[in-house]
C-alpha cells in the first residue's frame, strides 16, 4: 500500500539529488582556469539531460529489471512499460518514485568522472565515452549491488553509493585521466582555481543534496531516514575538520578549498554505510576519511604524476574504499535489520564481502573504461590539441566566454594582451572625463 508521506520524501530527495549536479557543475567549474569554466559546467549540465533519456529508455531496466543470471537485469522493463503506478516491491512508494530517485543517481555519478579529465577532453568524445559508460559500466554495477545481481547475493551492502557510484566513478577517472595524459603545462605552469567562492557555493550544494542522498536511500520518511541524515551531517563535519588539520599541519595556513574538499570527503567516506552505522562510528568515519583524501590529493598524487585535475579519483575513488571497508568494520543490525554485523560486532563475513566487491568496482572501472576509452577514439579523436589547450576549450568546443574578459592565456591573474590593452585605455578615458 502507499504510503504518502514515505512517496513525498523520496520525491524531495530526488529533487536535492537533481540539485547535486549542478553543484557539482560549480563544484567543478570554480576550479578550473577561467578559460574552460563552460566547458566544465557544460559536461554536468548536458549529462543531466543524456543520462536521464537514457534511464527512461533503458537504463532502470538493465539495473532493476528481472535478474538475469546475477549479471544484468531483463529488458522487461525497457522505456519502463508497466511500470505505471505499481507499488514498489517490498516498498511503500509507487515505483515511479523510486525511478525517479535512481535516475539522479545515474546522472551525478558519470559526472564525477569529469573532474579528472577536466581541461583536456573534446566534447564529441566525451559525450560518446559517458553514454557508454553509463550504459555498459555503471547499469550492471548498479545492477550487482541494488538490483539482485551476484555481489548482492554475496552479501555486499552499500546503502547510498559507495561502491556503485564512488569507487566506480573514482577509478574510472583516474583510468581515464591517465590514458588521456596530463595537461599542457601541469607541473610547470600554475593551474590554480579561477573562483574559489564558485567552488564554494557547489560545495553547499552538495553538501545540502547529499542528505537527499543517503537519507532518501532510506526509502520512506522513517527512523533509518533520520539515521542516515545525522550519519551523513557527523562524517561531512568530522572529515572538514581533519582535512583542515591535516593541511594546516603540513602546509601551516588553513584553506577554503581544503575545507570544501574535506565535507565532500567525509560525504562519500558516510555514503555506503549511513544506514548501516550509528552516529558514532559515523565521527570516525569522517575524520579518518578527511585525513586519508587529503594524502591521496596532497601526496600520492605528486608522487604518481598522474594529472587528477579536480581530484575526482583521490576524494571519490579513495574516499568510497574508505567508506565500503568501514561499513564491513561498523556495521549492525540494531541500526538496520536488513544489513549484517561488521568486525566490530564480531562477524567478518561483511568485510570480505566488502573487501570482493571493492575489488570487483576497480577491476571493472580499469579494465571498461580503458576499452571505452580506446573505442571512442578510433571514432573521434579524444583529446584537445596542445595549441587547443592554450586557447582554452570555452572557445575551441562551443564559442563561449564565460565571462567578458576571459583570461586566453591561461593565467588566473594576467589576461590576454587585447584585454590588458582594453583596460588600460578604459581606465585613461576615465581619469580624463573625471580630471574634466
Amino acid at each position: 500500500m502507499i504510503n504518502t508521506g514515505d512517496t513525498a520524501w523520496v520525491l524531495i530527495s530526488a529533487a536535492l539529488v537533481f540539485l547535486m549536479t549542478p553543484g557539482l557543475a560549480f563544484f567543478y567549474g570554480g576550479m578550473v582556469r577561467s578559460k574552460n569554466v563552460l566547458t566544465t559546467i557544460m559536461q554536468s549540465f548536458f549529462i543531466v539531460a543524456l543520462i536521464s533519456v537514457e534511464w527512461v529508455l533503458i537504463g532502470y531496466t538493465m539495473t532493476f529489471g528481472a535478474d538475469i543470471n546475477g549479471f544484468i537485469g531483463s529488458l522487461d522493463k525497457i522505456g519502463l512499460v508497466g511500470v505505471g503506478y505499481n507499488v514498489l516491491e517490498n516498498g511503500t512508494i509507487p515505483e515511479l518514485a523510486f525511478v525517479a530517485f535512481q535516475c539522479m543517481f545515474a546522472v551525478i555519478t558519470p559526472a564525477l568522472i569529469t573532474g579528472a579529465f577536466a581541461e583536456r577532453m573534446r566534447f564529441a568524445a566525451f559525450a560518446l565515452f559517458i553514454l557508454l559508460w553509463a550504459l555498459l559500466i555503471y547499469n550492471p554495477m548498479a545492477h550487482w549491488v541494488w538490483g539482485g545481481g551476484f555481489l548482492a547475493e554475496l552479501g555486499a551492502l552499500d546503502f547510498a553509493g559507495g561502491l556503485v557510484i564512488h569507487i566506480l566513478s573514482g577509478v574510472s577517472g583516474l583510468t581515464l585521466c591517465i590514458l588521456l595524459g596530463k595537461r599542457s603545462g601541469y607541473g610547470r605552469t600554475a593551474m590554480i582555481p579561477h573562483n574559489l567562492p564558485m567552488t564554494v557555493l557547489g560545495a553547499a550544494l552538495l553538501w545540502f543534496g547529499w542528505f537527499g542522498f543517503n537519507a532518501g536511500s532510506a526509502l520512506g520518511a522513517n527512523e533509518l531516514a533520520a539515521n542516515a541524515f545525522v550519519t551523513s551531517q557527523a562524517a561531512a563535519a568530522a572529515a572538514t575538520l581533519s582535512w583542515v588539520a591535516a593541511e594546516w599541519r603540513m602546509n601551516g595556513k588553513p584553506t577554503i578549498l581544503g575545507a570544501a574538499s574535506g565535507c565532500i570527503a567525509g560525504l562519500v567516506a558516510i555514503t555506503p554505510a549511513a544506514g548501516f552505522v550509528a552516529p558514532l562510528p559515523s565521527v570516525i568515519i569522517g575524520l579518518v576519511g578527511g585525513v586519508v583524501c587529503y594524502f591521496a590529493v596532497a601526496v600520492l598524487k605528486e608522487r604518481l604524476g598522474y594529472d587528477d585535475a579536480l581530484d575526482a579519483f583521490g576524494v571519490h575513488g579513495v574516499g568510497g574504499m574508505w567508506g565500503a571497508l568501514a561499513t564491513g568494520i561498523w556495521a549492525t543490525t540494531e541500526i538496520n535489520p536488513a544489513g549484517a554485523n561488521g568486525l566490530f560486532y564480531g562477524e567478518s563475513h561483511l568485510f570480505i564481502a566488502q573487501l570482493i566487491s571493492i575489488g570487483v568496482a576497480i577491476v571493472l572501472a580499469v579494465v571498461g573504461t580503458t576499452l571505452l576509452y580506446k573505442l571512442v577514439n578510433v571514432i573521434t579523436e579524444a583529446r584537445a590539441s596542445e595549441a587547443e589547450e592554450l586557447t582554452g576549450l570555452d572557445i575551441i568546443e562551443h564559442g563561449e566566454r564565460g565571462y567578458a574578459r576571459s583570461i586566453l592565456g591561461g593565467s588566473p591573474i594576467m589576461g590576454s594582451f587585447e584585454d590588458s590593452s582594453e583596460m588600460l585605455a578604459n581606465t585613461v578615458l576615465n581619469a580624463t572625463a573625471h580630471k574634466a
